[in-house]
């Protein structure tokens, strides 16, 4: 009877000192309650745990990516959109991080839930797709600092999708085709002002040069002669001629010798 209750024992004692046993891996760290009060951080590696005097809580210090779910937001140019994002944090001190806050994984999701919509709330629309950059760097900031009493490091913050709503998506596609003939039109008529620039230029220096307009006559001339035109029909200027009438008109009036 004696031997089956020293077994007894044994095999009690020995439940107890296997239960006091445990391995915590390289990113996990144990936090150590003795009678309901903190106790200590433990790990990585080999502890021992006072069976029903002492309780551990395990801790992952890895990085931790969350899908934040999509956020109904409206910017503040009153337009609607459905906003998700990625959040990435880790634990940096395991004791806060479990008496700090009842459940810190879904504390620092409604969190990032709140901020997304209140930080992309005060942006326009064209911010939000065109200087996401700027907004993950705000809302990233806003996380950390508020996270920062539940032993959390919040290090990245990524938009990843901004979604419209069908009527939004062609009212930018109308905006952006219109913008696009805005800046044709200008291009247009910028260079008719730089080409009427160059013709008054150009009329100025031939004004001023009668042998160049007849220059530019006679290359003109050629040009058409190139054509294989069997008949040209052209305007003769008065200029190219009228040395021609003045020699004859002084022939006519001289005394016949």
């Amino acid at each position: 009877m004696l031997a089956y209750l020293g077994y007894i024992i044994g095999g009690f004692v020995l439940i107890l000192l296997l239960s006091a046993i445990r391995i915590l891996r390289e990113y996990e760290r144990g936090v150590i309650f003795m009678l309901g009060r903190y106790w200590k951080v433990k790990g990585p590696g080999l502890i021992f745990v006072i069976p029903l005097v002492q309780v551990m809580v395990r801790v992952d210090l890895r990085t931790i990516v969350m899908d934040v779910p999509s956020q109904d937001v409206i910017s503040r140019d009153n337009v609607s959109v459905k906003v998700n994002a990625v959040i990435y944090f880790r634990v940096l001190n395991p004791k806060d991080a479990i008496i700090n806050v009842e459940n810190y994984y879904e504390a620092t999701s409604q969190l990032a839930q709140t901020t997304l919509r209140s930080v992309l709330g005060q942006h326009e629309l064209d911010d939000m797709l065109a200087a996401r950059d700027q907004l993950n760097t705000d809302i990233q900031a806003i996380l950390d600092a508020q996270t920062d009493a539940w032993g959390i490091k919040v290090s990245n913050v990524e938009l990843k999708h901004v979604d419209l709503d069908e009527t939004m998506i062609r009212a930018m596609a109308r905006q952006a085709e219109a913008e696009r003939t805005r800046r044709a039109k200008v291009i247009h008529a910028e260079g008719e002002m730089q080409a009427s620039e160059k013709l008054r230029e150009a009329a100025h220096t031939l004004a001023r040069e009668p042998q160049a307009l007849q220059l530019r006559y006679m290359q003109t001339l050629t040009e058409i002669a190139g054509d294989k035109n069997s008949t040209i029909v052209f305007p003769m200027p008065l200029d190219l001629i009228e040395p021609l009438l003045d020699r004859l008109k002084d022939k006519d009036e001289s005394p016949s010798g």
